[in-house]
């Protein structure tokens, strides 16, 4: 049995980030982690392994699409899915590996295996009992599936089955537009795939900017994306090697149906606490099966903390990574911040979309009279010579005051360009300070200062 200051139970982005942050503060730390590896669902089975297979999918279709008009002609090349997939793995071994490396630095010891907590102050693994005076609970979350749908990961699969088929399906059937399903249901059409993506609201993206919907949908179709909206999916039929999947029109309950050699459910993803004992525990719970907490991300449980997906809040990699640090930081005796307000969020697709603070939607809610300034990538020299010029640049600015609220980006580098509206959300940076600092031309971060002067005078290049 060993004595610890902190142990962190799971190794995500979240749990990882906060082991090495308690470690830095002179904390004797373990983290906890059932894989063979480390990195938990980001790195293994998720953001990680689905960014290889978007970049290699999407130079295929710039090879297919876009090198004859650059003049490099000759034959396109052809997918070799197995290469690819070695490429993906490879991908992920270098970055488990990484946070291995890290914990060696940082003297984080990694305790192999599936924690519970028997009692606060103890963690259990396997057969052996840990004495800790603080736990950080970062066991992250798991796909959620819809009633009369089983997830098999052979015919109807979730994310980490999507990664890893065997051969790449002609049909795809996606239940859900949103991130997870629109950037895997990328990945197969651009391959080849026959991609139709089944949702239950009448929009894509739900939440997202009502612009961005639009034109991002208008996008993905263009890429050979159908969209089946307003539908209620009823049920997935398996076949031995092909499934059907049965749904609802809303608008007039008409019922159809869809062909499939896979099925991608895409439809969230709920918190993984199984086996750690928190209703003995007394660890409250909220309704959604998420770990409550306060300002500080304590439990109801003196002595326990969570963070990540398995609490409140978008669950996001980044997310969970502020958190960790936060929590680290508390239980160090100092004081731990995160900005929720400023917390980004990207679609990896091509354009890829970003978006952070408020929208219309949320401001108009609020009652608050806000501007808007617009600029086009079609006005943007870098973004039209990488035939790139698809989307905008949409900043949303204070009617009076000038302040910037949030933005939101579709086009080339999107998920890069929203940082620099982060660091201005932070600093309470104005539409006018943002227009008046120098960009680098040509970049396509000029799009964004010219939203900026859009919120003022108006842009110069549109």
């Amino acid at each position: 049995m060993s004595a610890y200051d902190v142990i962190v139970i799971g190794s995500g982005p979240g749990g990882y980030v906060a082991a090495i942050r308690c470690a830095q503060h002179g904390l004797k730390t373990a983290c906890v982690e059932g894989r063979d590896t480390l990195g938990g669902t980001c790195l293994n089975v998720g953001c990680i392994p689905s960014k290889a297979l978007l970049h290699a999918s999407h130079m295929l279709h710039e090879a297919e699409h876009n090198f004859a008009k650059m003049g490099l002609k000759g034959k396109s090349p052809s997918v070799d899915w197995a290469q690819m997939q070695s490429y993906k793995q490879e991908t992920i071994d270098a970055n488990t590996k990484g946070v291995e490396f890290l914990f060696k630095k940082n003297k984080v010891d990694w305790i192999k295996g599936w924690a519970s907590i028997p009692q606060a102050g103890k963690v259990q693994v396997g057969e052996d009992i840990h004495d800790a005076k603080h736990i950080i609970i970062a066991s992250g979350s798991e796909p959620s599936s819809l009633l009369g749908v089983e997830i098999d990961e052979e015919i109807v699969v979730s994310s980490t089955g999507a990664l890893t088929l065997p051969k790449i399906p002609k049909k795809v059937t996606v239940i859900g537009a949103g991130v997870i399903g629109l950037e895997l249901g990328s990945v197969y059409a651009r391959l080849g795939s026959d991609v139709t993506v089944v949702e239950f609201l009448d929009v894509i993206t739900p939440g997202m900017d009502k612009d961005v919907q639009k034109a991002f949908q208008r996008s993905l179709k263009k890429q050979g994306l159908k969209f089946v909206l307003g539908a209620a999916v009823q049920s997935v039929e398996k076949m031995k090697t092909k499934a059907k999947v049965h749904y609802k029109l809303r608008k007039d309950d008409s019922e159809h149906q869809l062909d499939s050699d896979i099925v991608l459910v895409a439809t969230g993803r709920k918190p993984f606490t199984n086996g750690l004992g928190l209703e003995s525990l007394g660890v409250e719970l909220s309704e959604r099966g998420q770990i409550k907490t306060d300002t500080e991300w304590r439990t109801n449980v003196p002595g326990i903390y969570a963070i990540g997906d398995a609490i409140d809040g978008p669950m996001l990699a980044h997310k969970a990574e502020d958190e960790g640090m936060a929590a680290a930081d508390v239980i160090a005796g100092k004081h731990g911040h995160v900005n929720y307000g400023v917390i980004p969020g990207v679609i990896y697709t091509h354009p890829e979309v970003a978006s952070v603070g408020e929208s219309e939607d949320t401001l108009k809610e609020n009652g608050r009279a806000y501007k808007v300034g617009k600029f086009n990538f079609m006005g943007n020299g870098r973004a039209k010579a990488n035939l790139a010029s698809e989307g905008f640049v949409k900043l949303i600015a204070d009617a009076e005051t000038d302040r910037i609220l949030g933005a939101h980006i579709l086009g080339p580098a999107a998920g890069d360009l929203i940082h620099e509206i982060c660091v201005a959300l932070e600093f309470g940076a104005s539409a006018e300070d943002l227009a008046l600092t120098c960009h680098a031309h040509p970049t396509y971060s000029e799009a964004v200062r010219e939203a900026a002067l859009a919120c003022g005078m108006g842009a110069i290049h549109s």
